[in-house]
């Protein structure tokens, strides 16, 4: 399998488990059609193309596409995070005979950074599925969107994957498809084990080799807001969807029945307002749940023969 191919693959096994109905997802690439077919000519050849079939502009292919369609991929090494520094890791390990076709970023980078709070919008399904009226969980949503857009508008987007490109590398990163996948998995986990408090929620997590080594970094799964005995009611996982929803919608998943929100992380502004509305806050641990959302990618890659070299925050863990 080539490199790109392999990035395609990844992107279609995050489609297959995306939260939203099959038709949400289609719209979204038949948008990106329409918005393509409207430009004048002196703007279409600055159309990102992979919006056509990729829905997920926080996953692109940023450095040497073109090239990655005739690279074996043998071994790609994947990192949470990619910058300069583990670009010049990736060069030295090559030196040093060590195979890595590309490298691969879990976070947003080069193409995929300015964009990414697109994706936000996927929470309105996945909140709407929770209970919330759809018009309010996109009135909530758009605000929200915008600050993310701000904050990313002044990025150096380009600092990791220029050095790519420098050494003559190949970059992409894998976001929410990865997110996707342990947002699928950590869902029908629960929805098995049927946890009743958050004690038993947590003794769940740590059923995961991810969860459990992170807690040997001294990072473990934690009770953010809640008691251990608290009873969890109804429970939903806030793994995808670009970052963190606004605070006001605590408000109404409560009101929708939501007893219990699991999130890799929170902002500090969503402790009172769960607080406020009594629902409990689990952290399953960001670099623990990335890991388990891009280790499920890495399971589809080992079943095609694919090496993975992980680095950068991410733990390997197979399933196969």
């Amino acid at each position: 399998m080539k490199v790109y191919e392999a990035y395609e693959l990844a992107i279609r096994a995050g489609m297959e488990r995306d939260p939203r109905p099959a038709d949400e997802v289609q719209r979204v690439l038949d948008r990106a059609k329409e918005a393509y077919d409207k430009l004048p000519d002196d703007r279409r050849e600055l159309f990102d193309p992979e919006r056509l079939w990729n829905p997920y502009t926080d996953s692109r292919f940023s450095v040497m596409a073109d090239e990655a369609r005739d690279i074996e991929a043998e071994c790609l090494m994947w990192g949470i995070d990619i910058g300069p520094a583990e670009v010049l890791l990736a060069d030295r390990l090559r030196e040093k005979g060590r195979t890595v076709s590309a490298l691969v970023a879990h976070h947003p980078i080069g193409t995929a950074r300015t964009k990414f709070p697109e994706v936000m919008w996927m929470q309105t399904d996945m909140f709407h599925e929770a209970g919330v009226p759809i018009n309010v969980a996109e009135g909530l949503m758009r605000p929200r969107m915008d600050d993310v857009l701000r904050g990313v508008m002044g990025s150096n987007y380009n600092q990791g994957a220029d050095a790519a490109r420098l050494l003559g590398i190949p970059l992409f990163n894998v976001h929410s498809p990865a997110d996707n996948m342990v947002q699928r998995y950590l869902t029908d986990l629960f929805d098995s084990a049927e946890p009743r408090t958050l004690g038993d929620l947590v003794d769940v997590l740590y059923r995961e080799p991810e969860f459990r080594q992170a807690a040997r970094y001294n990072s473990p799964p934690e009770i953010m807001v809640g008691k251990k005995d608290a009873r969890c009611g109804r429970i939903i996982c806030k793994m995808t969807g670009g970052t963190s929803a606004p605070k006001e919608m605590y408000e109404k998943l409560a009101q929708a029945g939501v007893g219990t929100v699991v999130g890799m992380h929170f902002p500090d502004s969503h402790y009172d307002e769960a607080r406020k509305n009594n629902v409990n806050l689990v952290i399953s641990g960001h670099m623990s749940s990335d890991s388990l959302g891009v280790n499920l990618i890495c399971d589809v890659w080992e079943r095609h023969g694919i090496d993975v070299l992980p680095c950068s925050g991410f733990t390997r863990f197979s399933r196969n």
